[in-house]
C-alpha cells in the first residue's frame, strides 16, 4: 500500500488537509504553531484504492522539541511514496521551503507542491510566485473552501497501483466522478477549532468524573441473561490505552513496546497533543497502543489542551486495557488518583505501571506498593509492574501481562459455576435481611464480557446492600481469575427486563 506523506511548515493547512482526506475530524487543528507533534497514520480511500496517509509535524526550526519534531517529519517523507509539500498561498515562497524541497527531489518520489488558502479567484495569481520552486505538479486548493481538492485527489489517484483497489460489493455502482465528490464535499470547516467543542470553564465534568463512592451501573443490563457474543476478531484486536500526567514517560514507554522511534519525546511538557496509535502483532494478537496527550491540574489546562484532552477521552472510551503510567522517581499526586479514575470510569482493564524505577531514590518494593494500594483502591484489581522505559528494563514483561490480563477481561464463566461460588459464599456469610425483609438470592449469571458483568437475581434488588456486593466481588475474584479487570454487578428481579 503507497504512503503519502503530508509535510510542510507550521499553520499551511496540513492537519485540515488530512482531515478532509480521512473524512473525519481526526487530527486537532488549530492557529498555533507546533499543533501537530508525532506523525499521525491513517488507512484513506481514493475512489477505489487504499492508501495510507501521514499527518506530519511542521518543519521549523527552534528549541529541541521543535527540531525533533522536524526530525520525525523528515523521516515519514523519506519513507512515504508519495509526497504533498503543503505552502501558504498567502505569503511569499520560503527559502527553508525551496531547500527542503529540492532535497525531496532528489530522492526520486512522487512530489507535489500543494499551495493552500488559495481562496478565491484573484488569488490564483499568487501560484506564480511559487513555481520558482521548479515543478510542473502545483496545485492551488483551498480546504477551508473545499476548492480544487478534486484536482489534487486525482493527480494522486493516479499514481495509487491496481494492486490497491478496493473489492467492492457487486450492488454498489458508483462512477469515478462521483466517488470524488463523496470524497471532497464534505462538510465545510474552518481551520480553527471546531464547533462542536464547547466547554464551560466552570465545569469540572468537562474534565473528570471521579466519586471516591462505589458506583453501581444498573442502566448497562441487556435484555436477556446470555452472554454478550463479541466477533472473534474483536477478541484478538487489544487497543491500549497509555494514560498519565505529563512527563511521565507515556511517549517514551510506547516506543519501547514498539521498539522504534514512533513518539515525539522531550522534557517539554505536554509534548503529545494528538493521541498516536500504533499496531503490532504478538503471538496471534493484534495489539494497538495509544499514546495520549498527559493530563495536568484542570486550572493549568489551556488552548489545545483542551481538545487533547477530548481526544484523549475519546480513546478510552474506545480502549480495552489502560496502562497508567506513574512516575516512580516523584511523590504520587492528587492529580494521579483523577487520572486513575478515567479508568474506572471507562471500566478498562488496567496495569499500573511504575515507570522511572531506574532513577527512583525510593527502590523499597513493598512500601511503593502499598503506598499505591493506600491510594488507589479502586484499582485494586490492577497488577503492578516497575520497568524503565528510557533503559527498556522489564518492559518485555509488559506483552504477557497484557495478553494475560485481555484473557481475563474477555472470559465467559458458566452459570453452573457462578452458583457453586455463590452457595459457598452466602453458606459462609449469609445475606443480611433490609427492615426485617429476608433477601433471597435465586442464582447468579454472566451476561457480558469485556469487562465480566454478572446479574445478582433476586426478590428484593434494593436489599442487596454495597458491602455484600463487595463481599461477592471478592468472593468471586477468589475463585475465578479476575487479575486486572473489574468485575461489575447487576441487581435484579426475577422475569425482570
Amino acid at each position: 500500500m503507497k504512503k503519502i506523506a503530508i509535510i510542510g511548515r507550521p499553520n499551511v493547512g496540513k492537519s485540515s488537509l488530512f482531515n478532509r482526506l480521512a473524512k473525519q475530524r481526526d487530527a486537532i487543528v488549530s492557529d498555533l504553531a507546533g499543533t501537530t507533534r508525532d506523525v499521525k497514520r491513517r488507512i484513506i480511500q481514493i475512489l477505489d484504492k487504499n492508501a495510507e496517509l501521514l499527518d506530519t509535524g511542521g518543519l521549523d526550526k527552534g528549541c529541541e522539541l521543535y527540531d525533533k519534531i522536524k526530525e520525525k517529519s523528515l523521516e515519514a517523507a523519506h519513507a512515504a511514496d508519495i509526497v504533498l509539500y503543503m505552502v501558504d498561498g498567502k505569503g511569499i515562497p520560503e527559502e527553508e521551503d525551496k531547500k527542503i524541497f529540492y532535497e525531496l527531489q532528489a530522492l526520486d518520489k512522487e512530489i507535489a507542491l500543494v499551495v493552500n488558502k488559495i481562496d478565491n479567484d484573484k488569488m490564483k495569481e499568487k501560484l506564480w510566485d511559487f513555481y520558482e520552486f521548479g515543478t510542473d505538479q502545483i496545485f492551488g486548493i483551498s480546504v477551508a473552501h473545499n476548492r480544487s481538492v478534486n484536482t489534487l485527489l486525482q493527480w494522486v489517484y493516479d499514481l495509487l497501483p491496481d494492486s490497491d483497489r478496493v473489492v467492492e460489493d457487486e450492488s454498489t455502482d458508483k462512477d469515478e466522478e462521483s466517488e470524488i465528490e463523496i470524497l471532497s464535499q464534505n462538510d465545510e470547516y474552518e481551520d480553527d477549532f471546531d464547533d462542536e467543542y464547547e466547554y464551560d470553564e466552570d465545569d469540572d465534568s468537562n474534565y473528570f468524573s471521579y466519586d471516591d463512592e462505589e458506583v453501581i451501573d444498573d442502566s448497562i443490563f441487556g435484555q436477556n441473561d446470555n452472554i454478550r457474543e463479541f466477533d472473534e476478531n474483536d477478541l484478538n484486536h487489544l487497543k491500549i490505552a497509555i494514560i498519565g500526567r505529563v512527563n511521565v514517560g507515556k511517549s517514551s514507554l510506547l516506543n519501547a513496546l514498539l521498539k522504534k522511534e514512533r513518539s515525539v519525546v522531550s522534557n517539554v511538557a505536554g509534548t503529545t497533543i494528538d493521541p498516536i496509535d500504533e499496531s503490532i502483532d504478538y503471538e496471534g494478537k493484534q495489539l494497538t497502543f495509544v499514546d495520549t496527550a498527559g493530563i495536568r491540574k484542570r486550572g493549568k489546562i489551556v488552548g489545545i489542551e483542551k481538545y487533547a484532552l477530548m481526544r484523549t477521552t475519546e480513546m478510552l472510551q474506545k480502549a480495552n486495557i489502560a496502562l497508567l503510567v506513574l512516575d516512580a522517581s516523584q511523590p504520587f499526586l492528587d492529580l494521579d488518583e483523577k487520572i486513575a479514575g478515567l479508568v474506572d470510569k471507562h471500566q478498562l482493564a488496567c496495569i499500573i505501571v511504575l515507570n522511572k524505577w531506574d532513577i527512583a531514590l525510593r527502590q523499597d518494593y513493598e512500601a511503593i506498593v502499598k503506598e499505591v494500594r493506600d491510594r488507589f483502591k479502586f484499582l485494586a484489581y490492577a497488577p503492578i509492574i516497575t520497568l524503565s522505559a528510557q533503559t527498556k528494563l522489564r518492559v518485555e514483561k509488559l506483552y504477557e501481562m497484557i495478553l494475560q490480563i485481555n484473557e481475563n477481561y474477555s472470559q465467559r464463566i458458566p452459570t453452573s459455576r457462578l452458583m457453586e461460588v455463590l452457595q459457598r459464599a452466602m453458606k459462609k456469610h449469609p445475606i443480611p435481611s433490609m427492615h426485617g425483609q429476608i433477601i433471597k438470592i435465586y442464582y447468579a449469571t454472566q451476561y457480558e464480557s469485556r469487562p465480566p458483568k454478572i446479574a445478582i437475581i433476586l426478590n428484593r434488588p434494593k436489599g442487596l446492600h454495597f458491602t455484600y456486593r463487595r463481599y461477592l466481588t471478592n468472593q468471586f475474584r477468589k475463585a475465578f481469575d479476575f487479575t486486572g479487570t473489574p468485575v461489575l454487578f447487576k441487581a435484579k428481579k426475577r422475569g425482570e427486563k
